[in-house]
């Protein structure tokens, strides 16, 4: 059978990075309420020469490398965000001719923090029809220009980062072989009020700011993640005790425990990388699994966990044999 395999992997993340103590100096916060509530002490925040695209690129450039490939062996291109550096061409097509690419398919995926997870299934999907090959999958994100930078319960928590992984379709055997072994992925649009942004073209003709409910978004999270997860390690054949790593979003630490905890999961095999990072939305995921794989962590063969669940609420996860 045909999988999608993993074959490189990249991350960028701008360069000024900024401390709790930073933040505490322009909102009325403190480094002791950030780490206490979210597990955050550092986030990466985009200059003025940096956009979704310029990280887009650098984190797929890595991804390229790390494949052992020229960018003209991309032949699709799926990038989730949700803050495009324009309306509308989609990013990915700024992605694509940054990097050189003379012709490739290339869109954009909004299912913000669930947006890696939903590009993952649909690079999938078309590579295992045969139409492409090889397929670069990216999250990025410039949160950090749609955050009201007076309300301190959200702007402590997210960041600017990009992550990048580079399929190739393989002949695979069912049992043993590497791959993308299972997605789930869902929606429920009826809890739009609880994160979202106040703007948008069709509505107020502005880019708008971020709003949340975070104690409904947590309990939301826990439930929906756990659930996924079992869903997803169910469609592969699999068990928890089975797993070797779960790369999730990074939105929360305490999220990130409650769920580990729901699953039985001992917390030495998640990925954390909140702490340094903050959430960065659809790049979140990818940006933990570039660190963990470059860090020696996750390795040939290991079974991998991604998940994540965003605005919409839009929540998925993807078991991967690395």
């Amino acid at each position: 059978m045909k999988r999608s395999v993993v074959i490189g992997t990249g991350s960028a993340l701008p360069v000024r990075r900024v401390s709790n103590a930073e933040l505490a100096r322009q909102v009325d916060t403190s480094d002791e309420w950030i780490v206490e509530r979210t597990g955050i002490r550092f986030r990466h925040i985009a200059g003025p020469d940096e956009t979704t695209a310029t990280l887009a690129r650098d984190a797929a450039s890595a991804a390229i490398a790390a494949a052992g490939l020229s960018a003209q062996d991309i032949d699709l291109i799926v990038l989730a965000t949700a803050t495009p550096d324009q309306t509308f061409p989609s990013t990915a097509t700024k992605v694509q001719a940054m990097l050189g690419i003379d012709d490739c398919v290339a869109f954009d995926v909004a299912a913000v923090c669930s947006g890696f997870l939903y590009a993952v299934q649909v690079a999938d999907a078309m590579l295992r029809t045969g139409v492409q090959t090889r397929a670069l999958v990216i999250g990025a994100e410039t949160f950090s220009r749609i955050l009201d930078w007076q309300d301190r319960t959200t702007c402590v928590l997210f960041g600017d980062g990009a992550g990048a992984i580079v399929l190739e379709a393989q002949e695979s055997d069912d049992a043993t072989g590497r791959g993308i072994l299972a997605t789930r992925l869902h929606a429920d649009g009826r809890h739009n009020e609880l994160l979202y942004v106040d703007g948008g073209p069709s509505t107020t003709g502005t880019v708008g700011k971020l709003r949340m409910k975070g104690r409904e978004v947590f309990r939301h999270a826990v439930v929906n993640l756990a659930s996924v997860m079992t869903e997803s390690l169910g469609l592969a054949g699999l068990s928890a005790e089975q797993v070797d790593w779960v790369v999730p979003h990074q939105a929360n630490a305490r999220i990130l425990d409650a769920t580990a905890r729901k699953l039985g999961l001992a917390p030495e095999k998640v990925v954390v990388t909140v702490d340094q990072h903050a959430n960065t939305s659809a790049a979140s995921v990818p940006l933990a699994l570039d660190t963990a794989v470059r860090d020696g962590r996750v390795k040939k063969n290991d079974i991998v966990v991604l998940e994540a669940m965003g605005g919409g609420f839009t929540w998925g996860a993807a078991v991967v044999r690395f």
